[in-house]
């Protein structure tokens, strides 16, 4: 066993002897080890997070127009003069592509809003009645049964002190303002691409016409895919239908497209980070280095004995791979256990979210960075031990 090892016991006497010189060498280390892991984790718990969110609406079809359109920050009546938009005789192109699939056609803008003291811009969404019912769900209080009334995210509610029976003034004084009645608090739901409703206001359809026109012009249209195998099959026949002239009249696309996008998207940014976060653990091997250099120089005299008494080259080099093992080792493991609390310190403060950190993927990252540490160390020092092993057994007898 290497434990048994002559040489082994060699490595760790050495170590022994110059404990501050390699606690010194074995710092770099664990500063590498603890920033690569905690990224990685950091980077691992926002990506599994984002995904989980993001998942649940992954039988969803978005077609917008391939202008841009909706969500006008400034003259709402923009929505309804606009060729950035989808016309109602799309909207019957996309439902018979669709077969039975819930077709929900939907504008959207963005205005200012007053409550009591407070004021700000939220996001406006106007739906038919009976789509609310399908893609939305209520919390607190009921759907909207007319023409009047709104609902209101959690988020929005919260920010704004809002219930059920709570009026908001939409609009600011030049264009007039109109009051709503809050009847229902929908429920969170997280991230969302096709709607992100947790900080938004949701009117019907005709409220939201007769306050920005745009009647039977849409700023997207969302298909709600039963099936998720047919989801493929539904977007390509949309896209032969509605992009029929040389110019794409509409962009489609899946919910599933983009989340592989931003999953795609974060994973890149986290070896990026990861890898600015390694330059420490280059460092580290340089100062592994010259330990190593500064071991080879001082027990020349060893080296020469060791030689002289029929001991092979080999079993000097496996020597001094010995030792910076040990360093690497040592090292890598203190950085492991410090990234333990330095990634989950970080997670709490970048992700707001621990319920993914102890998952097989994020404490992955952990041995990841440990592996790398040591490797580098190992590395590091096999040109000393390459030149401990060639030094001449009678000029190193005779070094002082």
């Amino acid at each position: 066993m290497i434990f048994d090892d002559i040489f082994f016991v060699l490595s760790v006497r050495n170590v022994r002897l110059h404990f501050l010189r390699s606690v010194l060498a074995a710092v770099g280390i664990i500063i590498g080890v603890v920033a690569i892991a905690s990224m990685g984790i950091m980077g691992t718990n926002l990506t599994v997070a984002v995904t989980e969110e993001l998942s649940s609406s992954g039988n969803v079809i978005m077609v917008t127009p391939a202008g841009g359109g909706g969500g006008d920050f400034g003259d709402h009546s923009q929505s309804a003069t606009s060729d950035n938009v989808i016309t109602d005789r799309q909207v019957k192109d996309i439902e018979k592509v669709s077969g039975t699939n819930a077709v929900i056609p939907l504008h959207s803008t963005a205005d200012q809003i007053e409550v009591g003291s407070k004021q700000g811009w939220v996001t406006i969404y106007g739906l038919d009645t009976d789509d609310m019912r399908v893609q939305l769900n209520v919390e607190e209080g009921k759907f909207i049964s007319g023409t009047s009334g709104a609902l209101i995210g959690p988020l929005l509610a919260e920010d704004y002190e809002l219930k059920t029976g709570s009026r908001i003034k939409i609009g600011d004084d030049e264009d007039g303002r109109k009051t709503i009645r809050v009847v229902g608090v929908l429920e969170e739901r997280g991230m969302s691409m096709e709607m992100y409703t947790d900080s938004a206001i949701v009117v019907s359809e005709n409220w939201y016409t007769d306050q920005y026109g745009g009647e039977n012009e849409y700023d997207q249209v969302n298909v709600i895919v039963e099936n998720l195998d047919k989801i493929e099959e539904i977007k390509e026949g949309i896209d032969r239908k509605l992009n029929k002239g040389r110019d794409d009249e509409v962009n489609v696309i899946d919910s599933g497209s983009i989340l592989e996008m931003i999953t795609n998207t974060l994973s890149t940014i986290t070896v990026f980070v990861s890898g600015i976060a390694g330059i420490s653990l280059l460092v580290a091997a340089v100062s592994i280095f010259n330990v190593m250099m500064m071991s080879v120089t001082e027990r020349i005299k060893e080296i020469g004995i060791l030689r002289s008494i029929g001991t092979r080259k080999a079993w000097v080099r496996r020597m001094f791979i010995y030792e910076a093992f040990i360093l690497g080792f040592v090292g890598s493991a203190l950085g492991g256990l410090l990234s333990l609390a330095g990634g989950y310190v970080l997670v709490l403060m970048m992700v707001q979210d621990t319920q993914y950190f102890f998952s097989f993927q994020s404490l992955i990252n952990i041995p990841y960075a440990m592996g790398i540490g040591i490797i580098i160390c190992v590395v590091s020092g096999v040109y000393p031990a390459w030149k401990a092993s060639n030094l001449d057994p009678i000029e190193a007898l005779a070094n002082e």
